[in-house]
């Protein structure tokens, strides 16, 4: 008796079994499907993501960029500005010893049958007048 029953039930067993071993396959397989999904679906986020953050870098940088590029700028044309405005004080002060060395040098005609001490006031005036011109040489050089 022991048999009969012992085979009947491993029998009933096994039929029993069969459907459960395919429902864990089926389960199996729909999460390692799903877990396949998980990873490319993270996968392809990173990388939209590492996308998306190179690009506002990007944009960051080339805002930073440029401001810093108007304030040199704005620099630049500040400097170039003090410039011109020095070199126009330079020019009025050179003419102005050019008038005063004009009157000299026509006061020095007028009385040149006279000995005076003229003469070496004009070339004192001469060589301030030569070295100033050579000054304003050098600095209309650098502003070409």
């Amino acid at each position: 008796m022991n048999t009969p029953i012992g085979a009947a039930s491993s029998e009933a067993m096994h039929t029993r079994n069969a459907p459960q071993t395919r429902v864990k396959k089926n389960t199996y397989r729909k999460l390692f499907i799903a877990w396949i999904v998980l990873i490319l679906s993270g996968a392809s986020l990173t990388f939209l993501y590492t996308n998306y953050l190179k690009n506002q870098v990007a944009r960051d940088i080339a805002h930073q960029t440029e401001q810093q590029l108007q304030i040199v700028q704005q620099d630049y044309q500040k400097q170039v500005t003090t410039l011109k405005e020095t070199m126009q004080a330079d020019m009025t002060r050179m003419q102005a010893k050019v008038d005063s060395l004009n009157e000299l040098l026509a006061f020095t005609k007028d009385s040149a049958n006279s000995k005076t001490d003229n003469s070496n006031q004009l070339y004192t005036q001469l060589a301030e007048v030569k070295k100033q011109l050579d000054e304003l040489k050098a600095n209309l050089d650098v502003l070409k």
